[in-house]
């Protein structure tokens, strides 16, 4: 594709100011504590903000229409579990979260089981966070490679190496500032999509509305056999059902809002508990409208590539490309000129609000619950300011090695890989923050008996679903539930052998909701 020269302007007048905001925001950064935490100054509307930016990814812009073009809207489902995770967050985990001058999710681990569990919640998070990152910079890399022709491998070291230059020397206030912006592009480009779709069609909205209905494209479906299924509400853990795709939404988002960095750094960088409430329903109530923004818009798509077919649109939905495609091969070839560089800087926005998010959190849990917590030699804030920025950089290579291998994933989804990759590096965490938050038992050797039976059991769902292990040892679930049984393996074993065997040898109500000091 050739930009016009007003796309062009679009797209270069976005990118300067994403950048000026870092170089801007670069001289503040004189203390580990304004990278980190930005001075604890942010009011509830920029981290509200910031939240949807970090949690509306790549995933959103180019997985969520795939999906939807490609199938119907049964992983919107766990979306609608955001609010009842954010009210329980809100009133039961922040609190523990705001304590002191806490910067990371990890320091409460310490504080209730002990260190080593802080550094078990630290490293899954960094694990997790690079296989994401790595996925989202891929996603970004199809509508690089889409738009310029160029290689799949130059458009993801461009798109990481932008990325990771204003996050490194911007720090939080960067990312958050920039967030705020690329929620609101986001959105735009989303619109200016949908619109075209809308005029071009002979019938506007109201024939997106009927020929998507008569083909099943609105509803709670699974794609069998080529063929779109209504899916049942009933609990069963073979397959993918309306009640456990809630469940699964549930576990997914009480687990961001305990133990995922992204979140809880914003917490901390709130200036009060108020602000920090404020943010966390900004965000939920802002999210799934978005969300299913996006969702309507793949289902815009097949209507329009139903009355407009076209020889690749047809290999996408037959699955002889991949899903994510179709929105970069629709801006490609159809949006005017004038308008496609505000797509395009919206696809940007997309990835680069979760991809600085992430490059800044795996900096800060680094330095925090690792680096600094555990030298033996006490250093200098600056010393440890420029460990930050240097981790900050390794990252970002890694993340850039990762979406190059992610270029040879065979799925049929990436929001499908994607959520089966979460689960299986979740590791339990969410079952270890509730048996802290909700019960005054156990230490870090009932934990650690725990991830040991959870690590055996997540070892059991990949040999299995890579056909390594005896035909009896098949598994008897599907494997998106593997986060929802892990966790509550983690919590039932945890509570268990904290009962029966190991009892905690200390009194840790002040770090549970049984407080009796309030």
């Amino acid at each position: 594709m050739s930009l016009s020269f007003a796309d062009s302007l679009a797209l270069l007048g976005y990118l300067l100011v994403v950048m000026g905001i870092g170089l801007y925001f670069s001289k503040k950064n004189t203390s580990t504590e304004e990278y980190f935490v930005g001075g604890r100054s942010f009011s509830g509307w920029a981290i509200g903000l910031s939240l949807v930016g970090t949690s509306i990814s790549s995933i959103t812009f180019l997985a969520y229409p795939g999906d939807a073009y490609k199938t119907a809207w049964l992983r919107y489902l766990p979306n609608l579990m955001l609010p009842v995770a954010v009210f329980i967050a809100a009133y039961v985990f922040l609190p523990f979260f705001r304590r002191g001058n806490t910067i990371t999710a990890y320091e409460y681990l310490e504080h209730r089981f002990g260190p080593s569990i802080r550094v078990y919640g630290a490293v899954t998070f960094i694990f997790g966070q690079l296989v994401r990152i790595s996925l989202i910079l891929y996603l970004l890399s199809l509508l690089i490679h889409e738009l310029t022709g160029l290689s799949a491998e130059m458009s993801i070291i461009l798109g990481g190496v932008f990325v990771a230059v204003y996050t490194i020397v911007g720090g939080i206030d960067a990312v958050i500032w920039t967030d705020v912006l690329q929620t609101i592009v986001l959105v735009l480009g989303g619109i200016v999509c949908l619109a075209v779709i809308v005029l071009s069609l002979p019938g506007g909205l109201e024939q997106i509305l009927s020929v998507a209905s008569e083909h099943g494209k609105l509803a709670f479906s699974e794609l069998k056999n080529g063929q779109l299924s209504p899916v049942d509400w009933s609990f069963s853990l073979q397959e993918k059902t309306g009640l456990m795709m809630l469940i699964l939404g549930l576990t997914a988002w009480l687990t961001e809002y305990s133990g995922n960095q992204n979140t809880v750094q914003r917490f901390c960088a709130s200036r009060s508990d108020h602000e920090a409430r404020k943010a966390m329903f900004i965000c939920a109530f802002s999210s799934l409208p978005i969300w299913a923004f996006y969702m309507f818009l793949g289902t815009a798509l097949y209507v329009f590539f139903q009355v407009f077919p076209t020889e690749t649109a047809t290999e996408i939905l037959n699955g002889e490309r991949k899903a994510e495609q179709i929105l970069p091969y629709f801006i490609n070839n159809y949006l005017p000129s004038g308008v496609a560089g505000i797509v395009i800087a919206a696809a940007l926005a997309a990835a680069m609000s979760s991809l600085d998010s992430s490059i800044n959190a795996i900096s800060t849990v680094s330095i925090v619950d690792i680096y600094r917590r555990f030298s033996r030699t006490e250093k200098t804030d600056k010393h440890y300011l420029m460990v930050a920025k240097l981790i900050a950089t390794l990252t970002s290579v890694l993340m850039i090695i990762g979406a190059i291998v992610l270029m040879d994933a065979q799925t049929k989804t990436l929001q499908d890989t994607a959520t089966i990759l979460v689960s299986l590096v979740s590791g339990g965490v969410l079952g270890i923050y509730l048996l802290g938050f909700f019960t005054v038992r156990g230490d870090a050797r009932a934990i650690w008996v725990g991830l040991i039976l959870t690590a055996l059991f997540t070892l059991w769902t990949i040999l299995a679903k890579k056909g390594l292990l005896p035909a009896g040892w098949n598994l008897p679930f599907d494997l998106y539930y593997t986060a929802i049984i892990g966790n509550l393996l983690m919590f039932f074993s945890g509570f268990i052998v904290a009962s029966f065997i190991f009892p905690a040898k200390r009194d840790v109500s002040e770090f549970s909701v049984w407080n009796s000091k309030g």
